[in-house]
């Protein structure tokens, strides 16, 4: 069973960073992909950023490119989201998810496991 903890959200001013980090545990498999996703209130759920662990390859949305870098630690199962220069647009649930496909997709039903969500709130 894969499962996948998130951590490290909190309030922060505008232009501030953080580092979202997600553990994940239970893969059977070397072929898969994390994504980090995102939801404010009232809105749909975003595609954020996406690492696929075979080849690293990666890919974010226009809204975070330039300020938001994805990597992962395969020796502690861990995905990292790096957000700089933080808008409060940016503020919402950010989640990660498991998809079992090797490439890089944002679609949110090509994920089969979700985490449990962490708040970022971007706020003077």
């Amino acid at each position: 069973q894969v499962q996948l903890v998130e951590s490290g959200g909190g309030l922060v001013q505008p232009g501030g960073s953080l580092r979202l980090s997600c553990a994940a545990s239970g893969f059977t498999s070397d072929y898969y992909g994390i994504g980090w996703f995102r939801q404010a209130p009232g809105k749909e759920r975003e595609g954020v950023s996406c690492i696929v662990n075979s080849d690293g390859s990666t890919y974010y949305a226009n809204s975070v490119k330039g300020r938001f870098t994805i990597s992962g630690d395969s020796a502690k199962n861990t995905v990292y989201l790096q957000m700089n220069s933080l808008k409060p647009e940016d503020t919402a649930v950010y989640y990660c998810a498991h998809t079992p496909l090797a490439t890089a997709t944002m679609t949110p039903w090509d994920y089969d496991y979700w985490g449990q969500g962490t708040q970022v709130t971007v706020s003077s």
